[in-house]
């Protein structure tokens, strides 16, 4: 949300291996957490690789970059293109987990009925092929992007998805966080590129950006503060003293990589979601909900009051010496504005990137394929009506988050951090597009019908126990779980 500085590349005094053994040894650890990590629990489903996989490729590189293929920027026609390899996988990934959501019976209609707004908000995307530019292009692109959705669901209705949501998070940090450190460290051909506008270093370590590497960084930071959170009450049993070594750990890793990323809209989310955090989890948070409840949308109300009030952005980032225009963000929005999209419909699903208008945004701003503010990004490819559509998910997601505020459940907290921050998050950075932070807020957000065979099961945990209609509740002490289940 401020604007960024350069740092200069940390020197090294003296490397105490080579980088293969660095590399090597990032795999034996690898290794030891995947099976000894004692906050994996037992026996978790093989088929939470499928989401690892997909969140691994959105939090780091392409499978086309990682063989080999261009990081730092590419034509055009190869945007529209894309790589058939990329789209293979994708592919094979799509199948999978609709594969494992068939096996689990899932219930496809109960889950749109639970989510209105997201299923209003998915289905004006798919109808705004029909004025895009690029049909075609905008229609793949949308059944990619199905996939998030498809994944998310793999681990959601797992038969314990609080600790899915677990072990896949922290999985993701394993093999991001410490690979990041050893490109940056013994591969810098690879973790370090070099800025557009400057020439000067920026480290992106896995990943292709330093907004992407901060984008990582603040989830690592989340899951891992929220995590030893959720435990802090018996720290001083062995498996939890374990745990919590472990997580700050990585909570050290993961402060460096962000220093290094020069993210200052991550830093400050996460300090925004680790105050939350806390709150939620502390003694008075539980006393006080309503107030916390308040305070998740009247901080961005209060935000957006001081900011276009009084530039609060500017003058805070001139007092640290900063750039005011939030690093050429403003210039590039003015830009934006100036083609004149169709201010109700937009361009059409992730169109707006596409053809002359990228190359003429090109030539005004220097290549770039995104708006740095997903409001606006919302706006350029689906209009007025798609952004209303997202806020009114937004506020219904919102409901959800203060619902589990209400029945204190283990994912309220991460929950109220993750809906809050992206508001700030959003307003420099295009998070509403397909990508991690907007997958973790669906996981944090998103409310799944009870399988099948697990209705009446101790096993299935308080995410599928959304509030039922007014009447359910008292027919369901007299009926049959069967019947009571017809009427859900």
């Amino acid at each position: 949300m401020f604007g960024g500085r350069t740092r200069k590349q940390p020197t090294i005094i003296f490397d105490i291996m080579s980088p293969s053994a660095a590399l090597l040894l990032w795999l034996l650890l690898l290794t030891v957490l995947f099976r000894l990590d004692p906050a994996t629990g037992r026996g978790p489903s093989p088929a939470l690789w499928v989401p690892l996989v997909w969140l691994f490729i959105a939090a780091t590189r392409l499978p086309s970059q990682w063989l080999g293929g261009d990081v730092g920027g590419a034509t055009a026609e190869a945007i529209e293109q894309g790589n058939p390899l990329d789209r293979s996988i994708y592919c094979a990934l799509i199948v999978l987990a609709i594969g494992t959501l068939m096996s689990r019976s899932f219930q496809y209609g109960e889950f749109l009925r639970r989510n209105p707004a997201l299923t209003a908000f998915l289905c004006f995307c798919l109808l705004s092929v029909l004025w895009s530019d690029f049909p075609l292009i905008a229609l793949k692109r949308w059944f990619r992007d199905l996939g998030d959705y498809l994944v998310i669901l793999v681990i959601l209705s797992d038969p314990r998805p609080l600790e899915a949501i677990r072990m896949v998070l922290r999985r993701l940090c394993f093999l991001s966080i410490p690979l990041s450190i050893v490109f940056i460290k013994y591969y810098p051909q690879l973790g370090i590129h070099y800025s557009f506008w400057t020439g000067a270093p920026e480290y992106v370590g896995a990943s292709t950006s330093k907004n992407t590497l901060g984008a990582l960084c603040l989830i690592s930071i989340l899951i891992f503060y929220w995590d030893t959170a959720l435990r802090w009450h018996n720290r001083t049993t062995r498996e939890t003293k374990r745990i919590v070594a472990i997580n700050a750990a990585f909570l050290v890793m993961t402060l460096w990589l962000l220093h290094l990323s020069n993210s200052d809209t991550s830093l400050v989310c996460a300090v925004i979601g680790c105050f939350f955090i806390s709150a939620i989890s502390s003694r008075w948070g539980r006393r006080y909900p309503g107030l916390l409840k308040m305070l998740m949308p009247g901080s961005f109300i209060l935000y957006l009051t001081l900011d276009l009030g009084f530039d609060m952005n500017g003058q805070f980032a001139r007092e640290l010496g900063r750039n005011p225009n939030l690093t050429g963000r403003t210039e590039i929005w003015h830009n934006l504005l100036s083609l004149h999209t169709n201010p109700l419909l937009g361009t059409g699903y992730e169109s707006f990137w596409l053809g002359p208008r990228l190359t003429k945004i090109w030539s005004l701003c220097g290549y770039i394929n995104e708006a740095h503010n997903g409001y606006l990004d919302i706006y350029l490819n689906l209009g007025l009506i798609g952004l209303a559509l997202l806020l009114i998910f937004l506020v219904s997601s919102y409901r959800t988050v203060c619902n589990r505020l209400d029945r204190k459940s283990g994912l309220a907290s991460f929950g109220a951090a993750i809906w809050t921050l992206l508001l700030f998050y959003s307003v420099t950075e295009a998070a509403f597009k397909n990508g991690m932070i907007w997958m973790v807020f669906l996981l944090a957000t998103a409310v799944v019908p009870p399988a099948l065979k697990l209705r009446g099961s101790s096993s299935a945990t308080d995410l599928r126990k959304e509030p039922v209609t007014p009447g359910i509740r008292e027919a369901e002490a007299v009926l049959t779980p069967r019947a009571a289940a017809v009427l859900r």
